[in-house]
């Protein structure tokens, strides 16, 4: 298994400041930079702090390029969907340039919304990305890639559809060899029922989790949950 960092916080706010600040203080003042995010319950804390911090900064993000883990199948504007979300308490409130912004097309069919977004990510990326922001289930499962993933990913695909387990079912997500590849990521393991999960994962388990630690030479792991 690769180096992990595991930082504990006391609270689910605690941790998505530090998210947040330890992502702006790494930012570089002129771009580029690639950066990835998932949904799941931590993610509107996470992007509220994003917001709060570049705001009291007095800083801009608009060299970012942001791109997700996962989407869910739906069109945009349904309450299911992970760009909706960064829509509502990130992109829009700082004002992020719409070229910035590299959604997964979610009202298409699967198959064509991840060829869509590999080819867009291939076109824009270079080589990888700078970032990638992870949370994680009472599976241990990040992105979309859920426990029983067979992972049979053509390197050329950066993004794939995927039926989870959970709904809604289908799903477009990073590719795992593409999270392998981020410079730097950082899994957010936050909530109830979760300890378990990252107990197995950092102790070498064939969680979605515990195989990215294992491919990976260094993660970070923010948590409030006791492993």
């Amino acid at each position: 298994m690769g180096k992990v960092d595991l930082v504990r916080f006391e609270s689910a706010d605690a941790l998505a400041q530090a998210a947040a600040t330890a992502w702006l203080n790494s930012l570089p003042k002129t771009g580029p930079h690639f950066a990835a995010f998932s949904g799941g319950r931590i993610a509107a804390r996470f992007f509220d702090a994003i917001t709060s911090e570049v705001r009291a900064r007095n800083t801009t993000l608009a060299h970012v390029d942001f791109f997700w883990g996962d989407e869910r199948c739906v069109p945009p504007d349904d309450p299911e969907s992970n760009y909706g979300l960064m829509c509502s308490r990130l992109l829009v409130p700082l004002k992020v340039p719409q070229d910035r912004v590299h959604r997964i097309k979610g009202e298409l069919e699967p198959a064509a919304a991840a060829r869509e977004a590999s080819a867009e990510f291939a076109s824009v990326v270079r080589p990888v990305l700078d970032f990638v922001f992870l949370g994680m289930g009472e599976d241990g499962h990040i992105a979309s890639i859920f426990p029983g993933d067979a992972m049979e990913e053509p390197p050329t695909e950066f993004y794939r559809p995927v039926v989870a387990s959970k709904p809604p079912p289908r799903r477009i997500t990073l590719a795992m060899h593409t999270m392998v590849a981020v410079r730097n990521a950082c899994v957010l393991a936050s909530g109830s029922g979760k300890g378990e999960a990252l107990r197995k994962s950092l102790g070498g388990a064939s969680t979605p989790l515990g195989q990215l630690l294992q491919r990976r030479g260094f993660t970070w792991i923010f948590t409030n949950v006791s492993p």
